[in-house]
């Protein structure tokens, strides 16, 4: 990505973030920002510091998913030098639509650390795979734990959510049908390609051939390593399982230390898993505004937390768990990659 797109993307994420608050205070006259933190004050520490390191850990279990990952492809490297692959990750993946940016950003760094660029490809599509798995997995945990929270959201929350989660799921079984049949796969694509390219539907279609082959080359790379390093894969299935349900657990956190009774916890969580399964396909940066309407929703149709309690939640939640979470991530990739320019000049300097 240039850096023009990168500016563009960062103010435009920056103002989108900007209205999707506005439009949460708006809903309340009882809440502002300055009453939120305010707050804040007055909440239980501990369970305060348990939201704050369900933020950290939400970092901190990318990096230990792509340090086994790496590690599985014969490229060990430092869990210290793995920060910079997830926060990259994760800040651009928040200001990019469909998370686009996140990828070639650590991947940026990966090369720069010696990782051949087809290694940094494929670990990274392992680890894809293994996060919308684990969105799978916490989400269909949710409905057997909670089955009647998902009745209890309203019209539009349950469209958005059960689209979402049919979504997730169909790319998961797209990704192992790929892995386990690819070639059969990839060649029934290669001819409907050259069907659509004589009906004169697509053009350009040496291109897009080039796309597809480059495509199947990942997938099958991806094919072989996973076959080979079955338990290391597993392991790094785990990490994500824990970065999302880490995350996740940061409006319980908040909910608790703002008084709240401990028996709301699991719902509260439970309810954060299937919303999650709702927001991430949304092609929109960090699912901004979006997000913001499904926990408003899911917080309000519990039962035990009120409309205006639901709002300051909400507010608390997002701000921790991800403009937070996502403007350190920028900072610490920043400075990364200040770092690492001061060094690549200092080695060019006779």
């Amino acid at each position: 990505m240039s850096g023009k797109k990168k500016l563009f993307w960062s103010l435009f994420s920056t103002l989108l973030a900007a209205l999707s608050i506005w439009a949460v205070l708006s809903q309340s006259k009882k809440w502002s920002l300055e009453s939120i933190i305010e707050s804040l004050k007055n909440a239980d520490p501990v369970w305060l510091c348990l939201a704050v390191l369900g933020t950290v850990f939400f970092v901190v279990f990318e990096c230990a998913a792509l340090t086994r990952i790496l590690k599985g492809l014969g490229y060990p490297r430092p869990f210290r030098r793995s920060l910079l692959y997830s926060t990259s990750d994760i800040y651009f993946s928040a200001i990019t639509p469909s998370a686009t940016g996140g990828q070639p950003a650590s991947a940026y760094f990966m090369v720069k650390d010696g990782v051949p660029a087809g290694a940094a490809t494929v670990a990274l599509l392992v680890n894809l795979i293994l996060y919308t798995v684990s969105l799978v997995i916490l989400g269909l945990a949710a409905v057997i734990a909670y089955p009647s929270l998902f009745f209890r959201l309203g019209l539009a929350a349950k469209i958005l959510i059960g689209v979402g989660f049919v979504l997730q799921l169909g790319l998961t079984i797209v990704f192992f049908i790929l892995l386990g049949k690819g070639p059969f796969v990839f060649g029934v694509l290669r001819r409907f390609l050259h069907f659509l390219h004589r009906k004169k539907i697509v053009h350009r279609l040496q291109r897009k051939l080039d796309k597809l082959d480059k495509a199947q080359w990942e997938y099958e790379s991806c094919a072989k390593v996973m076959k080979g390093k079955r338990g290391a894969f597993a392991l790094a299935l785990v990490w994500n399982i824990l970065q999302r349900a880490s995350q996740l657990s940061v409006p319980a956190c908040l909910y608790l230390a703002l008084g709240g009774r401990l028996s709301g916890a699991g719902p509260l969580f439970a309810v954060q898993c299937l919303v999650v399964n709702g927001y991430a396909p949304v092609p929109i940066p960090g699912a901004m505004g979006v997000a913001d309407f499904l926990m408003l929703d899911a917080f309000s149709c519990l039962g035990f937390i009120a409309a205006e309690e639901a709002l300051r939640l909400e507010m608390l939640s997002r701000g921790l768990s991800f403009y937070l979470c996502v403007a350190v991530s920028g900072v610490i990739t920043l400075i990364g990659y200040l770092l690492l320019r001061k060094k690549e000049k200092g080695v060019e300097t006779p």
